[in-house]
């Protein structure tokens, strides 16, 4: 079901139930304030004929003088019939009246108290006990009627209910279509802007209209997931623009040497010189096909997480880097750290061998551009974060290799001419964040680059 007909649905619910409530309650009180008027319409009829029957002592001659049975009827149908003390029944207005129901209520009158008793149709009853003086031998009177005009009220005041809730419901069905569809207006306006967005287009964006409802910030949010998914598409082209271009290169390589070998090599020297530049371009293409193996592998699902200790994985590091670059000069040195717990201060959650690759990268990277010392700091950045800061003396890199530093396969233009594929910045970056961490290269030309890593600590 559409949204617009489940708003409009659970407007109409919602109001045809407040207003059959409402009209429930007014019917309802008005069924009871017409009972009761009636009630008291009946107990003065009762008291009346009392007042002109016992109190003036005909019932006790028998006689009723100039009054007849039907002078004492003031309601429709009404019907009196008055007992004596001595349960025998004085007076009737009418000959038919049912006497056996009557007799069957005396003796649940009390006096000072009126008894309603359960309607027949739309005929009413109440008895009550009437009193010449205080000590006096009481007379139970019972009158009943029909309230004719009361009834008919009520059912005029049903009919309007009913009419006026069916109105009400056709007036509350359109305006719940008319309100649902100017409150959804929007998200109609979206749905065509987003329809227009495709792989081939994702720069477009999505209007955000005042920038302050629901709305807005839904828009505002699938425009962030845009421009991420556009950032990632541009990525996606780079990397295989780049990937490629470098696998092209190693597979002509050898691709040719082996057709020049094939068709011209005849002796032996001949032949060993073409095998070896067939090795290069192989070993070539093996480093870059396992370059983008790792980087594929950071991207995908890691094994679980154990405690790992940074500073072991930073010598291991540091022991590989020494073993490439042996000429270089590699400082280690440690900063501030806890003091006050008995914990590893250097643990961390991860996978070791992973935080083993990222760390060499960095160091790798020192000892390929830079001729001076390289130096290594662990150190805590505050009570929860562990920081690994390497420094380097090389030619540095200008802001806008900065911006594409971390981009695969590409390269600095110092980076030309000397070994690797531009995978270990990416890899390495993908690493940290997949650890919770993050990384920042910061360099000034002609004055070196500085790498640091934030790591949560356990």
């Amino acid at each position: 079901m559409l949204i617009r007909n489940k708003l409009m649905l659970r407007f109409t619910l919602l109001v045809l139930g407040i207003q059959v409530s409402f009209s429930a309650f007014i019917f309802y009180f008005n069924a009871s304030m017409r009972a009761q008027r009636f009630e008291h319409r009946l107990t003065n009829s009762a008291l009346l004929a009392g007042r002109l029957l016992v109190r003036t002592h005909k019932l006790e001659t028998g006689i009723l003088g100039s009054l007849r049975r039907g002078d004492l009827l003031t309601l429709p149908a009404e019907e009196v019939s008055i007992y004596g003390p001595d349960n025998s029944l004085r007076y009737s207005s009418a000959d038919n009246i049912d006497q056996a129901v009557n007799r069957a209520r005396l003796a649940g009158l009390r006096p000072g108290k009126t008894v309603t008793y359960p309607a027949v149709g739309h005929r009413e009853t109440i008895g009550l006990v009437f009193l010449l003086e205080p000590e006096a031998a009481p007379y139970r009177i019972f009158v009943s009627a029909e309230d004719r005009v009361g009834w008919a009220q009520l059912r005029q005041l049903g009919l309007l209910l009913v009419l006026g809730n069916v109105g009400a419901l056709v007036l509350t069905i359109l305006a719940g279509w008319f309100f649902a569809g100017a409150a959804l207006r929007p998200v109609a306006r979206i749905t065509r802007q987003a329809g227009r967005i495709s792989a081939t287009n994702l720069g477009r964006r999505l209007s955000e209209g005042n920038g302050r409802d629901e709305l807005a910030q839904l828009a505002h949010a699938f425009n962030g997931m845009l421009a991420g998914l556009e950032q990632a598409f541009e990525g996606q082209k780079s990397f295989l623009a780049h990937a490629s271009h470098e696998l092209r290169t190693p597979l002509t390589t050898l691709t040719g040497t082996l057709e020049t070998a094939l068709a011209y090599d005849a002796t032996l020297p001949d032949a060993r010189q073409s095998l070896a530049q067939s090795l290069d371009a192989a070993r070539h293409l093996s480093a870059l096909t396992n370059g983008l193996l790792n980087l594929a592998k950071a991207d995908g699902a890691l094994p679980a997480f154990a405690p790992v200790r940074l500073d072991e994985c930073l010598n291991q590091a540091l022991q590989f880097a020494r073993a490439k670059y042996p000429g270089r000069e590699w400082r280690l040195s440690f900063g501030e750290f806890p003091t006050e717990t008995d914990a590893d201060p250097f643990m961390v959650p991860g996978n070791a061998e992973l935080l083993v690759t990222a760390l060499l990268n960095l160091l790798d990277n020192a000892g390929k551009y830079s001729g001076g010392p390289v130096r290594t700091e662990l150190a805590y950045a505050d009570a929860t974060t562990l920081r690994v800061r390497v420094r380097d003396a090389g030619p540095g890199l200008s802001p806008d290799e900065l911006r594409q530093i971390y981009e695969p396969l590409y390269r600095a233009s110092g980076a030309l001419g000397r070994p690797g594929y531009g995978l270990g910045l990416p890899l390495t970056q993908r690493v940290v964040q997949r650890h919770g961490g993050r990384l920042e290269i910061t360099s000034v030309p002609g004055q070196g680059t500085t790498a640091t890593v934030w790591l949560p600590a356990a």
